[in-house]
């Protein structure tokens, strides 16, 4: 794909050292994908928690209602008031559950809360009873990841005593898995049969809707899918499963922008700490773009761009506000001040710049600077899936 021209009549555009594109048309086309694959009638929720894994709630929870989402989660309770704002009919769950300080305002905002400990559900259990109505809530299951959700002396506590449960009304029952990533990793099957388990414990979990599967979880099979999936990663592009091609369409483009090109030669060296060393005549690219924007500090002499279809190497310690990119290759025309280059793009995805930064393709993504000049490409309107 080739470049596109500057927006020269885009004030916005002028201004800032970046420009992210951002393909609201691809992150429905991915929910639909998804849903497409989930089995015996199971529903697609949409994860958009961390500002939609930094590419805007505000713009891509609006677009995934329109396409026919109606179930969201999110982290925290911040982040569900303000998706409630957005979108006063659709489901909410907040995965960090609520304290007894926090549950009146969920209450009022129809936003359900997911509770991961007995601590919480004695919360939730102790407002119902002042409030004087059910609560809608979810209860998380911990079936291996170690990290939120009932431990197994919790369910057997539940599962003695169900009274403890009074005045819920659970809407979901869910756990997390933590290999899905990986087909055939024996923690899928493992977690599968514990959350089988839990849900046959307790009547009141086994009646509500579940939820398993995430991105990954939905290409593991019919077995993972449940009543309800919630992917997050793969709606924004990033690759599901390490072992397979990535189905899912890519969301976001970076463009940055070259502000000056010099020549250089032997000795000359490139940026802070003289980290890059110049070997030959060579032609150097400042962009401005740095780690202030998310551009990591570690893709330092390890990084990659693109000018057109001509891959080119990061030169020099990422800065701040600056990189600097060796276009000795490029013809001279194309690398000049005000030309863009794909820092994420057709060419090099998230998960591609993840891997040369060391990290992993949802930390490129929220990592994304405030900086940039966004662009949001609209979906086209269709009938919801």
């Amino acid at each position: 794909m080739p470049l596109e021209p500057s927006a020269s009549s885009d004030l916005g555009a002028n201004l800032c050292g970046g420009i992210l594109r951002i393909d609201l048309g691809a992150i429905v086309a991915n929910w639909r994908l998804l849903k497409g694959k989930l089995a015996n009638g199971a529903n697609c929720a949409a994860v958009v928690k961390a500002d939609a894994y930094g590419l805007g709630m505000a713009e891509v929870a609006p677009a995934l209602h329109r396409a026919g989402c109606r179930v969201f989660c999110v982290a925290l309770a911040e982040e569900a008031l303000a998706l409630r704002a957005l979108l006063p009919d659709v489901e909410i769950h907040v995965f960090s559950g609520a304290t007894a300080a926090s549950l009146p305002e969920l209450a009022r905002h129809r936003i359900i809360p997911v509770l991961n400990s007995l601590a919480q559900i004695a919360a939730a259990t102790a407002f119902a009873r002042q409030d004087g109505a059910a609560l809608a809530a979810d209860i998380h299951v911990d079936t291996g990841m170690n990290r939120l959700g009932l431990e197994e002396r919790e369910l057997a506590a539940l599962a003695a005593d169900p009274a403890l449960l009074a005045g819920l009304d659970i809407r979901l029952v869910m756990s997390h898995l933590a290999c899905a990533d990986e087909p055939g990793h024996p923690l899928s099957a493992r977690q599968l049969a514990a959350f089988r388990a839990a849900r046959a414990r307790l009547p009141a979990l086994g009646a509500a809707t579940a939820s398993f599967a995430n991105s990954a979880g939905i290409f593991l099979g019919p077995d993972y899918h449940f009543d309800l999936a919630r992917p997050g990663a793969a709606l924004y592009g990033l690759k599901p499963q390490n072992s397979s091609p990535n189905p899912m369409a890519q969301v976001v483009r970076l463009q940055g922008k070259i502000l000056q090109v010099r020549d250089v030669d032997t000795p000359m060296t490139v940026g802070y700490g003289a980290a890059h060393r110049v070997t030959g005549k060579a032609r150097i690219a400042t962009v401005g773009v740095g780690y202030a924007d998310g551009y990591r500090q570690s893709l330092t002499n390890r990084g990659h761009a693109y000018l057109g279809d001509l891959r080119v190497p990061v030169v020099g310690r990422v800065s701040m506000d600056l990189i600097a990119l060796d276009v000795s290759q490029a013809p001279a025309a194309s690398a000049v001040p005000g030309a863009l280059v794909d820092l994420l793009g057709p060419h090099h995805d998230a998960d591609a710049l993840a891997a040369e930064a060391q990290t992993i393709g949802y930390e490129i993504l929220t990592g994304l600077g405030r900086r940039f000049h966004r662009v949001y490409v609209p979906a086209k309107e269709s009938q919801p899936a």
